[in-house]
């Protein structure tokens, strides 16, 4: 008979802290063991990071318990369309959400019919209960631990798109996202944008 067993992400991460602190000690290889956590946890991801539009206004004006009723509505409604494209929901920290993609198509796709489904919802709310997103999206190698978290400078680059500079409806993304669509033949309309993020080299706004 066969023995299961389950491995939780907590192993990922133990052998990243081992190797860490392996790094720390004074006589460490240090080029040696970056090399060693590259080749554990390095993969190239379409990073996503999402929010919702004017948190501490909206709290501010009608109250923390409106806002957590918006939050479970747009997880409600959003988390189907990230299954939809294959999307892998990593983390959902207050009104933010980080989810990751395979390719950057299927980010872009996702982005898109995220904003097109919140846009039709909200036709029929009124203003205070709108659901308005912004989305920033990153794409490159990144260290991936487990299914709990990413770490790289795409993924900082997406992070402030999204969360920092992104406004309501606005779909945000950095020069790597580009590249891999011209790569990838897509053609969409882009603008750049003068804010560009720590660790992208520019950054455009998508037209969809």
């Amino acid at each position: 008979m066969q023995r299961k067993r389950s491995i939780s992400n907590g192993a990922s991460e133990e052998r990243l802290e081992k190797l860490i602190e392996e790094r720390l000690k004074p006589d460490s290889d240090k080029e040696k063991i970056d090399q060693r956590i590259w080749d554990l946890f390095g993969e190239t991801w379409c990073i996503m990071f999402t929010d919702l539009s004017g948190f501490s206004r909206r709290v501010a004006k009608f109250g923390i318990i409106h806002f957590l009723q918006t939050i479970h509505e747009s997880e409600r409604i959003l988390i189907p369309v990230i299954e939809n494209h294959d999307g892998i929901l990593l983390k959902v920290e207050g009104d933010s959400m980080l989810v990751i993609f395979r390719n950057v198509i299927k980010g872009l796709s996702c982005a898109i019919a995220m904003q097109e489904t919140l846009a039709e919802l909200n036709k029929n709310k009124i203003q205070e209960e709108k659901v308005l997103l912004c989305i920033g999206l990153g794409y490159g190698e990144v260290l991936r631990i487990g299914d709990t978290d990413v770490f790289g400078a795409e993924v900082n680059a997406a992070s402030k798109l999204g969360e920092d500079i992104a406004k309501a409806q606005e779909i945000l993304i950095t020069d790597a996202v580009k590249n891999s669509m011209i790569e990838h033949d897509l053609i969409l309309k882009l603008t750049s944008i003068d804010e560009v993020p720590p660790g992208a080299k520019a950054a455009w706004m998508l037209h969809y």
